[in-house]
């Protein structure tokens, strides 16, 4: 599958439900209204769905959410979705997620071919973890951090930088990443939904939270990639990973590979874009699967150059309406 700019999409990405155990505050309002089971598409038909853009050409597929594993019997979808690595169509299958689950399922997931998950966390402060996920317990996260560790599985943890509030975090988890075997990747806020606060009132650039980390940190540049937009460094001091993604300083837009599936069977072609592609009407259209073939492909063929995202204090509102829970980190 070729977008209009002549890059390859290979790379899908499934919400497989908008809801979530946590309410971080720079993702969801606590208040959240979440959306009625019979607009989210059922665990068959996303397996559909996913087997359609495998069979098209996508070699890359991640389950996120929401919190993907608090949806009822995601598991069976996990163990179908498994099929496709078994044949060798599908390269990678992984999740990210809050960590919140995986005491419960790490070694199911490795024993189904899930090589790596990315992890959320912020902090490694509990108190601060507990403010900025409203609902969340930082013990319980680290207990299923270390039981897919334990399972075998390559885990990278994920941070999004909030001025003021966790950029003095950053070293102390740089070295527990260090000290654990763990990459990691800070990430800047995005502009994504009504979350009740100025976004700007959190925005960090990550060119400032890099030359902070290089005045302690020896940070060598490093062409390793992963598909995701994420541009990395080797950490000379603890030989771990560490990513940036800057949607706002430097946007990652020309090699973009993804798409995005929500819940709901929207497919976004741009994070940043509100044009969409209806995929649930095309299911549930016919029980071949042509209607929904011709619907991905018509969908590529609209793939934006790049996203709109904005943060500044003339734009009051979200670069786009929606949540990131709705589309998928």
């Amino acid at each position: 599958m070729l977008d209009p700019f002549g890059r390859k999409v290979s790379y899908l990405r499934v919400s497989v439900t908008d809801r979530c155990d946590f309410r971080c505050v720079y993702c969801m309002a606590e208040d959240m209204t979440f959306l009625p089971k019979a607009e989210v598409l059922s665990l068959e038909e996303l397996d559909r769905v996913c087997s359609a853009f495998i069979r098209m050409g996508t070699t890359k597929l991640r389950l996120t959410g929401g919190e993907p594993l608090v949806r009822r019997n995601v598991m069976s979808l996990i163990r179908s979705l498994s099929r496709h690595l078994d044949s060798g169509a599908l390269e990678e299958l992984t999740l990210t997620t809050n960590g919140s689950q995986l005491a419960k399922y790490a070694d199911e997931l490795a024993k189904l071919g899930v090589r790596r998950l990315n992890v959320s966390l912020d902090t490694l402060d509990e108190g601060l973890f507990t403010e900025l996920t409203r609902w969340g317990r930082l013990p319980q996260v680290l207990d299923g951090i270390f039981a897919a560790k334990a399972a075998g599985l390559a885990v990278k943890i994920n941070a999004v930088a909030l001025k003021g509030v966790n950029d003095r975090e950053f070293d102390r988890m740089l070295a527990w990443c260090g000290e654990h075997g763990f990459d990691m990747t800070i990430i800047e806020v995005m502009p994504m939904g009504d979350i009740g606060e100025q976004r700007v009132d959190q925005y960090l650039p990550l060119s400032i939270v890099r030359a902070d980390l290089a005045k302690r940190w020896t940070l060598t540049e490093s062409d390793y990639r992963t598909g995701g937009p994420a541009r990395y460094v080797r950490v000379e001091e603890t030989g771990q990973r560490l990513g940036f993604i800057t949607p706002l300083t430097h946007n990652f837009c020309e090699s973009c590979n993804r798409v995005r599936l929500t819940c709901t069977g929207q497919l976004y072609m741009c994070l940043g874009q509100e044009d969409n592609a209806d995929l649930r009407a095309a299911v549930r259209a016919s029980e071949g699967d042509g209607p929904l073939d011709a619907a991905i492909l018509e969908a590529i063929g609209r793939k934006p150059k790049g996203h709109d995202f904005v943060i500044d204090r003339r734009t009051n509102a979200p670069a786009v309406p929606r949540h990131m829970s709705v589309t998928g980190g």
